[in-house]
């Protein structure tokens, strides 16, 4: 699912408009500030939401925050339009006059005083080339859907995520930064991916690498194995974030309440 948020005065207007123009099934997520329930609309194809302070949210449930939402929509939509929300690592559109990038945390992507000074056409080309939103839940979707999923009986995964602390004395780490070369690291992933694939009784691997501000606490990486058995599965999830480690160019830059470096400089 690839994400956008559209913040300031005329949002909701370049959402409608925005949600026209894509293609799949969207989800257009509403700040509802009241104390009951957002109030929304859903359909077969699209999704509209209002999330509310409570954290209740039409038709789904219940979630804690926004990033829940995401999680839980990501599975079955192809776009994610949030008006009002910011958030790390999600393309965004500023609009008004008193609009600050530097105040916003997500990646500001395009800006105008009002919804008429924003290209449409751009923005889409703009989240074409974005990085999505992907979940764990979303990698086991996919490796279920494979041909051989009636000869599987298990399914491995790895999360990784940022760690505060090595130990309890340690400075505690605030947050990394992933950055890699698009191509190559796909490229070699997806080779990877292919080679234990080849194993017997490995059928299918999924790997997503997040990339950008990941905050302590944040999931990093995820690794998925749909295989005959637990064995075949539990060896092709080691191997497979090991070599991902090893192999694939993602630098990491660690930030702690102290200092900050990138860690391929003092390996």
């Amino acid at each position: 699912m690839q994400p956008i948020s559209i913040l300031g005065p005329g949002a909701d207007d370049l959402a409608g408009t925005l949600a026209e123009r894509l293609e799949g099934r969207v989800a257009v997520v509403r700040r509802d500030e009241s104390n009951g329930r957002g109030e929304g609309v859903g359909t077969d194809d699209d999704t509209t939401l209002a999330l509310a302070p409570d954290g209740t949210w039409t038709g789904r449930g219940t979630v804690d925050g926004f990033d829940a939402l995401l999680d839980r929509l990501a599975p079955d939509h192809d776009f994610l339009v949030a008006v009002g929300y910011a958030r790390l690592r999600l393309p965004t559109v500023l609009l008004g006059t008193d609009a600050d990038p530097d105040d916003t945390p997500g990646d500001v992507v395009a800006r105008g005083d009002a919804p008429a000074d924003v290209d449409v056409d751009d923005l889409l080309a703009t989240l074409d080339a974005a990085e999505p939103w992907i979940t764990r839940e979303l990698l086991v979707n996919r490796v279920e859907r494979s041909a051989d999923a009636e000869r599987s009986g298990a399914i491995a995964t790895f999360t990784g995520r940022v760690r505060a602390r090595d130990a309890p004395d340690d400075d505690r780490t605030t947050h990394l930064a992933f950055e890699k070369y698009e191509g190559v690291a796909r490229e070699r992933m997806d080779a990877i991916g292919a080679e234990l694939t080849d194993r017997e009784g490995v059928f299918e691997v999924a790997f997503h690498h997040r990339t950008g501000v990941i905050e302590a606490g944040e999931d990093i990486v995820f690794v998925v194995v749909l295989a005959g058995h637990r064995a075949e599965a539990f060896r092709a999830v080691e191997d497979g974030i090991d070599r991902l480690k090893d192999e694939v160019p993602i630098f990491k830059k660690e930030t702690t309440e102290s200092e900050e470096f990138w860690l391929h400089q003092r390996s």
